[in-house]
Protein backbone atom coordinates (compact mmCIF):
# COMPACT_ATOMS: atom_id res chain seq x y z
CA UNK A 1 0.00 0.00 0.00
CA UNK A 2 1.32 3.67 -0.65
CA UNK A 3 2.51 5.55 2.09
CA UNK A 4 -0.03 8.92 2.32
CA UNK A 5 1.56 11.91 1.82
CA UNK A 6 1.43 13.86 4.90
CA UNK A 7 2.35 17.73 4.23
CA UNK A 8 2.38 18.81 7.91
CA UNK A 9 5.32 16.24 8.35
CA UNK A 10 8.55 17.95 7.60
CA UNK A 11 7.80 21.68 9.52
CA UNK A 12 6.51 19.71 12.37
CA UNK A 13 9.77 18.06 12.81
CA UNK A 14 12.10 21.07 11.71
CA UNK A 15 9.71 24.28 12.65
CA UNK A 16 11.73 25.06 15.96
CA UNK A 17 15.24 25.42 14.26
CA UNK A 18 14.28 26.02 11.07
CA UNK A 19 15.32 30.10 10.97
CA UNK A 20 18.34 28.50 12.70
CA UNK A 21 19.60 26.50 10.27
CA UNK A 22 18.93 28.78 7.02
CA UNK A 23 21.04 31.25 8.79
CA UNK A 24 23.71 28.47 9.06
CA UNK A 25 23.37 26.66 6.00
CA UNK A 26 22.47 29.79 3.21
CA UNK A 27 24.33 33.58 2.50
CA UNK A 28 21.79 35.97 3.96
CA UNK A 29 22.55 37.98 0.28
CA UNK A 30 20.08 35.16 -1.59
CA UNK A 31 16.82 36.26 0.89
CA UNK A 32 17.86 40.02 -0.02
CA UNK A 33 17.76 39.39 -3.64
CA UNK A 34 15.03 37.21 -3.66
CA UNK A 35 12.68 39.75 -1.93
CA UNK A 36 13.82 42.77 -4.46
CA UNK A 37 13.27 40.39 -7.59
CA UNK A 38 9.88 38.97 -5.94
CA UNK A 39 8.87 42.86 -4.88
CA UNK A 40 9.55 43.73 -9.32
CA UNK A 41 7.75 40.66 -10.31
CA UNK A 42 4.84 41.52 -8.52
CA UNK A 43 4.13 45.18 -9.48
CA UNK A 44 2.67 45.85 -6.73
CA UNK A 45 -0.29 43.24 -7.00
CA UNK A 46 -0.67 40.70 -4.05
CA UNK A 47 0.92 38.07 -3.20
CA UNK A 48 0.31 34.47 -2.39
CA UNK A 49 2.99 32.11 -1.22
CA UNK A 50 2.51 28.32 -1.10
CA UNK A 51 4.75 26.75 1.65
CA UNK A 52 5.35 30.31 3.23
CA UNK A 53 6.80 28.95 6.65
CA UNK A 54 8.19 31.27 9.23
CA UNK A 55 7.82 34.19 6.34
CA UNK A 56 11.26 34.80 5.05
CA UNK A 57 10.30 35.97 1.97
CA UNK A 58 6.55 37.17 3.06
CA UNK A 59 7.64 39.53 5.89
CA UNK A 60 10.30 41.68 4.12
CA UNK A 61 7.67 41.56 1.32
CA UNK A 62 4.53 42.67 3.61
CA UNK A 63 7.17 45.23 4.93
CA UNK A 64 7.98 46.78 1.30
CA UNK A 65 3.84 47.74 0.89
CA UNK A 66 2.74 44.40 -1.11
CA UNK A 67 -0.50 42.49 0.05
CA UNK A 68 0.33 38.76 1.27
CA UNK A 69 -1.12 35.65 1.98
CA UNK A 70 0.25 32.09 2.70
CA UNK A 71 -0.58 28.61 2.32
CA UNK A 72 1.57 25.72 4.66
CA UNK A 73 1.05 22.32 5.53
CA UNK A 74 2.47 22.70 9.36
CA UNK A 75 0.40 24.55 11.73
CA UNK A 76 4.18 24.85 13.82
CA UNK A 77 5.90 26.92 11.54
CA UNK A 78 2.92 28.99 10.95
CA UNK A 79 3.52 29.22 15.06
CA UNK A 80 6.89 30.58 14.26
CA UNK A 81 5.60 33.43 11.77
CA UNK A 82 2.83 34.51 13.67
CA UNK A 83 5.45 35.30 16.28
CA UNK A 84 7.56 37.30 14.64
CA UNK A 85 6.67 41.01 14.36
CA UNK A 86 3.93 41.74 11.37
CA UNK A 87 3.46 37.96 11.29
CA UNK A 88 -0.05 37.77 13.28
CA UNK A 89 -1.32 40.08 10.15
CA UNK A 90 -0.20 37.47 6.97
CA UNK A 91 -3.67 35.34 6.53
CA UNK A 92 -2.05 31.79 5.79
CA UNK A 93 -4.12 28.42 5.59
CA UNK A 94 -3.14 25.63 6.69
CA UNK A 95 -3.13 22.58 4.36
CA UNK A 96 -1.25 21.21 1.22
CA UNK A 97 0.02 23.94 -1.15
CA UNK A 98 -0.95 21.49 -4.17
CA UNK A 99 -4.52 21.44 -3.77
CA UNK A 100 -5.60 24.11 -0.94
CA UNK A 101 -7.49 26.91 -2.32
CA UNK A 102 -7.64 30.46 -0.46
CA UNK A 103 -9.99 33.88 -1.76
CA UNK A 104 -8.43 36.27 -3.54
CA UNK A 105 -7.04 36.57 -7.25
CA UNK A 106 -3.33 37.04 -7.25
CA UNK A 107 -0.43 39.17 -9.18
CA UNK A 108 2.14 36.67 -8.18
CA UNK A 109 2.59 32.76 -6.47
CA UNK A 110 5.46 32.03 -4.97
CA UNK A 111 6.85 28.38 -4.77
CA UNK A 112 10.64 28.86 -3.10
CA UNK A 113 13.76 27.20 -1.54
CA UNK A 114 12.89 23.88 -3.79
CA UNK A 115 9.87 23.50 -1.80
CA UNK A 116 8.35 22.11 -5.55
CA UNK A 117 9.85 18.69 -4.57
CA UNK A 118 8.94 18.18 -1.32
CA UNK A 119 5.42 16.99 -3.05
CA UNK A 120 5.52 13.50 -3.35
CA UNK A 121 4.77 12.72 -6.99
CA UNK A 122 4.51 13.79 -10.36
CA UNK A 123 1.04 13.80 -10.47
CA UNK A 124 1.06 16.26 -6.93
CA UNK A 125 3.29 18.71 -8.86
CA UNK A 126 1.05 18.81 -11.69
CA UNK A 127 -1.71 19.63 -9.29
CA UNK A 128 0.79 22.18 -7.37
CA UNK A 129 0.87 24.34 -10.91
CA UNK A 130 -2.99 23.83 -12.11
CA UNK A 131 -3.57 25.25 -8.30
CA UNK A 132 -1.32 28.03 -8.69
CA UNK A 133 -2.96 29.11 -12.35
CA UNK A 134 -6.49 29.42 -10.62
CA UNK A 135 -5.18 31.39 -8.03
CA UNK A 136 -3.75 33.93 -10.68
CA UNK A 137 -5.46 37.05 -11.98
CA UNK A 138 -4.93 37.13 -16.33
CA UNK A 139 -1.07 37.86 -16.45
CA UNK A 140 -0.20 36.82 -13.65
CA UNK A 141 3.24 35.21 -12.99
CA UNK A 142 3.69 31.94 -10.62
CA UNK A 143 7.40 31.82 -9.70
CA UNK A 144 9.29 28.36 -8.19
CA UNK A 145 13.09 28.38 -7.10
CA UNK A 146 14.55 24.82 -7.22
CA UNK A 147 18.01 23.01 -7.39
CA UNK A 148 19.27 21.05 -10.65
CA UNK A 149 19.76 17.48 -9.92
CA UNK A 150 23.48 16.42 -9.86
CA UNK A 151 23.04 12.47 -9.65
CA UNK A 152 27.03 12.73 -10.58
CA UNK A 153 27.61 13.58 -6.81
CA UNK A 154 26.19 10.05 -5.92
CA UNK A 155 28.14 7.23 -5.33
CA UNK A 156 26.44 3.76 -5.61
CA UNK A 157 23.44 5.48 -5.03
CA UNK A 158 24.43 7.58 -1.98
CA UNK A 159 25.97 10.79 -1.03
CA UNK A 160 26.92 12.34 2.07
CA UNK A 161 28.01 16.05 1.93
CA UNK A 162 29.47 19.24 4.78
CA UNK A 163 26.38 21.88 4.92
CA UNK A 164 28.25 23.81 7.54
CA UNK A 165 31.29 23.74 9.81
CA UNK A 166 31.77 25.67 12.70
CA UNK A 167 33.37 24.94 16.37
CA UNK A 168 30.33 24.26 18.20
CA UNK A 169 27.80 22.67 15.24
CA UNK A 170 28.55 20.95 12.49
CA UNK A 171 25.75 20.16 10.11
CA UNK A 172 25.65 17.53 7.33
CA UNK A 173 23.78 15.83 4.63
CA UNK A 174 23.02 12.18 3.90
CA UNK A 175 21.41 11.26 0.95
CA UNK A 176 19.83 7.83 -0.62
CA UNK A 177 18.86 8.46 -4.37
CA UNK A 178 16.69 6.53 -6.22
CA UNK A 179 16.58 7.42 -9.95
CA UNK A 180 13.33 5.27 -11.37
CA UNK A 181 11.37 7.28 -9.32
CA UNK A 182 13.13 10.23 -9.32
CA UNK A 183 13.28 10.33 -5.44
CA UNK A 184 15.90 11.65 -2.96
CA UNK A 185 15.72 10.45 0.62
CA UNK A 186 17.50 12.83 2.72
CA UNK A 187 18.57 13.12 6.67
CA UNK A 188 20.29 16.42 7.56
CA UNK A 189 22.30 15.69 11.10
CA UNK A 190 22.49 18.51 13.26
CA UNK A 191 25.49 17.75 15.67
CA UNK A 192 26.47 20.63 18.55
CA UNK A 193 27.44 20.12 21.87
CA UNK A 194 23.75 19.60 23.30
CA UNK A 195 23.54 17.02 21.38
CA UNK A 196 22.65 15.26 17.76
CA UNK A 197 19.14 15.67 16.25
CA UNK A 198 18.45 14.08 12.48
CA UNK A 199 16.07 15.98 10.43
CA UNK A 200 14.34 13.45 7.85
CA UNK A 201 13.26 14.71 4.16
CA UNK A 202 12.46 13.60 1.05
CA UNK A 203 12.22 14.98 -2.52
CA UNK A 204 10.58 14.04 -5.81
CA UNK A 205 13.11 16.03 -8.18
CA UNK A 206 12.19 17.16 -10.94
CA UNK A 207 14.44 18.47 -14.44
CA UNK A 208 13.51 22.11 -15.76
CA UNK A 209 12.00 21.07 -18.39
CA UNK A 210 9.59 18.87 -16.83
CA UNK A 211 8.09 22.12 -14.66
CA UNK A 212 8.04 23.59 -17.96
CA UNK A 213 5.54 21.28 -19.27
CA UNK A 214 3.73 21.37 -16.22
CA UNK A 215 3.53 25.03 -16.52
CA UNK A 216 2.10 24.26 -19.94
CA UNK A 217 -0.58 21.88 -18.61
CA UNK A 218 -1.59 24.37 -16.06
CA UNK A 219 -2.06 26.84 -19.04
CA UNK A 220 0.79 29.27 -18.42
CA UNK A 221 4.34 29.52 -20.62
CA UNK A 222 7.44 29.81 -19.25
CA UNK A 223 8.41 34.22 -19.07
CA UNK A 224 12.28 34.08 -17.75
CA UNK A 225 14.60 31.50 -15.96
CA UNK A 226 17.78 32.76 -13.80
CA UNK A 227 20.58 31.46 -12.35
CA UNK A 228 19.79 32.92 -8.89
CA UNK A 229 17.64 35.99 -7.40
CA UNK A 230 19.98 38.27 -9.25
CA UNK A 231 19.25 37.59 -12.78
CA UNK A 232 22.23 35.80 -14.03
CA UNK A 233 21.54 33.73 -17.01
CA UNK A 234 20.74 30.08 -17.01
CA UNK A 235 23.45 27.72 -18.40
CA UNK A 236 24.57 24.50 -18.19
CA UNK A 237 26.80 24.93 -15.44
CA UNK A 238 24.01 26.28 -12.89
CA UNK A 239 22.96 24.18 -10.25
CA UNK A 240 19.84 25.94 -9.38
CA UNK A 241 17.08 28.06 -11.41
CA UNK A 242 14.69 30.60 -10.82
CA UNK A 243 12.02 30.11 -13.68
CA UNK A 244 9.01 32.63 -13.85
CA UNK A 245 5.88 31.29 -15.50
CA UNK A 246 2.90 33.82 -16.85
CA UNK A 247 -0.71 32.80 -16.99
Amino acid sequence: MAQVFDASAYGRAIADVYDDIYDTTMADASTESAVDRLHELAGGGPVLEFGIGTGRLALPLAARGLAVAGVDGSAEMVEVLRAKPGGDRIPVTVGDFAETRVEGEFALVVLAINTIFALPSQDAQVACFRNAAAHLRPGGRFVVEAWIPDLAAFRNGTALRLLSLREDRVFAEAARLSPADQMMYTTKVDLTSGGLRLLPANHRYAWPAELDLMARLAGMEREHRWADWGGAPFTDDSRAHVSVYRR
